[in-house]
């Protein structure tokens, strides 16, 4: 039987530039519990996202019950997270901060349609930490490398994501290479030094 649980999925690091600019999901099976992907533009696919910044407004806009919503700004744009009561950790979390405060949030993606018939994202929070200010930095430290290496195989044969990416999406990957660019020119000099003489860590 244990060969029939399934396995967490990796959070991937991803900026909001991109993690906005995405809207494409897919799942790899019929089978109703197989995992729902994101498609990232960068052709990487992700069920569970990483992300790390600064929660600068949250709002309870439930009506019935509470259910939370959170802007997390990083250096590229702007993350939106919604938080209930199936998500009572997260939402006790969102419940509890003061904005602004640096935190930590692994989740899922969900998009959604508008009335006018684009494609918004937002993340469903699994867990919500209150972390510091080099943490933060050494998110976006890993999140841009991260993105400029899918930006790097984005053209390798075989990379069947970035295949589906180029159909699905008619965006310029090199504009996340920019943007990844940007977020390190964003961190202090200070705060870079020190991060070169610390080795990154795992966040998820």
């Amino acid at each position: 039987m244990s060969q029939s649980v399934p396995t967490r999925e990796v959070a991937r690091r991803v900026f909001a530039e991109e993690f906005n600019d995405a809207g494409y999901t897919f799942k790899e099976s019929d089978d109703e519990r197989a995992p729902v992907y994101l498609l990232l533009p960068t052709g990487e696919r992700a069920n569970r996202v990483f992300l790390v910044g600064t929660l600068t407004e949250k709002e309870d806009v439930g009506e019935d019950s509470e259910y939370w919503r959170g802007r997390i700004v990083d250096p590229t744009g702007t993350f939106f997270v919604y938080a209930g009561q199936y998500q009572p950790e997260a939402a006790s979390a969102l419940r509890e901060l003061e904005a602004p405060s640096y935190v930590a949030i692994v989740g899922k993606p969900r998009t959604y349609e508008t009335d006018d018939g684009s494609i918004n994202v937002s993340v469903r929070p699994e867990s919500i930490t209150e972390v510091n200010a080099a943490t933060r930095d050494r998110w976006v430290v890993e999140t841009a490398q991260r993105t400029l290496e899918r930006v790097e195989s984005f053209d390798d044969e075989g990379n069947e994501y970035a295949r589906m990416a180029d159909e699905q999406y008619d965006l310029p990957v090199d504009s996340y290479t920019q943007a990844a660019i940007g977020a390190l020119e964003s961190l202090d000099t200070e705060t870079t030094d020190e991060l070169a003489s610390d080795a990154p860590e795992s966040e998820a």
